[in-house]
């Protein structure tokens, strides 16, 4: 798919895409909750589509309906579960990172032998932590050298570890999961240099509203209490997503004003730093009971001019921002420096150079030092063909930029958009971008 996005004026309302860290996380504790489960405000990206189709796999019986929900028509997915019980040999994660590393532990807990597969750049990420840990928790494993496809076969045996959490958060989320569900409160999860760390928050506040009780200190030791017995039924409503919608605020900020509805100003996801970096660029931001309103700053509206301010921003727990943030910075007057380079290698494609490579098409040149990104802004964004390198987060970064080029750009490989946001070019186009489609 190619999507040709054309210098537009944006404005009016646009509600956030469901948060897929929420729903992928709410489809693990639902399998891992013996009863029923109605989740509200569903995501649908392939990579919600992907821990379905797993909690499906591992023995969860799964319903899409639509119901009236506050005098308003609204989906839900229904889960039954009897906790993990794998209906065949075999599950794939498709191309989700949360999906692969969240769900190898809790697959564990049954003494099944199961094979994990994924797609794509999936088979090129690193998965040794699993090597390292699981043989001490009783779990047999036989891994391709640290890669899928990866055979283990449980059960998981709770003991007292310790995990090196610089590289990603997601293999802790599937242990603190996992240890929750197995209700053995003699143990803890110690960790070492913990990165993300507003994902881990996500996941005890996912873990906590189904009724476990799980508590950290200074997130080097998570431990596990007694909790009262878990409702039969549970009612969970994702909310928006800070990530996808990030990509919305910076269109507001360069292209708009729009008003992003459905997001949680109190929510614990990491990618809410959005909104820090947008005020430090001065764009304009303002609060409304039903959506943030964001739109280039006041004073350049005045001024007829087009360009924001650079700035300063560390992404090290937040690595997801990093094109968003390339987007809102090329159209900054001055150098933008974003720290936490080390975090992209391991993503959908290596990030920086990514972007680094894609931007420079756009005539932004990016410099690569050490942690550190620079971002030379306020050149203008030329007219070019972009290639998305199968990356949804490089798609869509591009397609924001291009909404002030200064004429169209061409966006290749563009449908990488489905794993997290399938509806962000109709989002575009609903709020008055021209966007082809072909």
């Amino acid at each position: 798919m190619i999507a040709i996005v054309n210098p537009s004026k944006l404005q009016g309302d646009q509600v956030a895409p469901a948060s897929k860290s929420s729903m992928q996380r709410a489809c693990a504790a639902a399998l891992l909750h013996i009863g029923k489960t109605i989740i509200h405000n569903p995501g649908h990206s392939n990579d919600d589509l992907a821990a379905i189709d797993v909690i499906q796999k591992l023995g969860a019986i799964v319903e899409a309906n639509d119901t009236v929900y506050n005098n308003t028509k609204q989906s839900i997915v229904t889960i039954h579960s009897k906790g993990v019980q794998p209906i065949g040999p075999t599950m794939n994660c498709g191309e989700s990172g949360l999906g692969i590393r969240m769900f190898t532990p809790i697959a564990a807990l049954s003494n099944q032998s199961i094979t994990i597969q994924g797609n794509g750049s999936l088979v090129k990420r690193p998965m040794h932590f699993f090597d390292e840990i699981f043989p001490s928790l009783g779990i047999q494993i036989n891994s391709n050298k640290g890669f899928l496809p990866i055979q283990i076969k449980g059960p998981l045996q709770p003991a007292t570890i310790t995990i090196d959490g610089s590289l990603s958060s997601q293999f802790l989320t599937g242990m603190i999961m996992a240890y929750a569900a197995s209700d053995c409160y003699d143990v803890e999860i110690k960790v070492l240099d913990l990165k993300s760390k507003p994902y881990i928050d996500l996941t005890l506040a996912v873990l906590n509203a189904f009724g476990w009780n799980v508590q950290h200190t200074n997130y080097e030791s998570f431990q596990f209490f007694k909790h009262s017995p878990l409702s039969s039924v549970i009612e969970y409503t994702v909310e928006g997503d800070w990530s996808g919608a990030s990509f919305l605020l910076v269109a507001g900020a360069i292209a708009g004003p729009i008003k992003v509805k459905g997001l949680q100003l109190a929510s614990t996801q990491a990618d809410k730093k959005i909104m820090s970096a947008l005020e430090s660029s001065q764009a304009s931001i303002t609060i409304h009971e039903d959506g943030i309103v964001v739109g280039p700053s006041m004073d350049l509206q005045k001024a007829s001019q087009k360009n924001l301010n650079a700035f300063t921003f560390d992404a090290t727990d937040c690595p997801d921002l990093f094109p968003p943030l390339v987007a809102l910075a090329a159209v900054c007057n001055g150098i933008t420096e974003i720290k936490g380079v080390s975090r992209l290698a391991h993503k959908e494609s290596d990030r920086g150079i990514t972007l680094q490579t894609e931007f420079a098409k756009l005539g932004i040149r990016i410099d690569l030092e050490g942690d550190r990104m620079k971002i030379h802004g306020g050149t203008g964004i030329q007219s070019a063909t972009v290639f998305s390198q199968h990356d949804h987060r490089i798609a869509m970064a591009c397609g924001v930029a291009a909404l002030v080029a200064n004429g169209p750009v061409d966006i290749t490989e563009a449908e990488a958009i489905n794993k997290s946001y399938t509806d962000f070019f109709t989002h575009l186009q609903q709020l008055g971008a021209k966007v082809d489609i072909r």
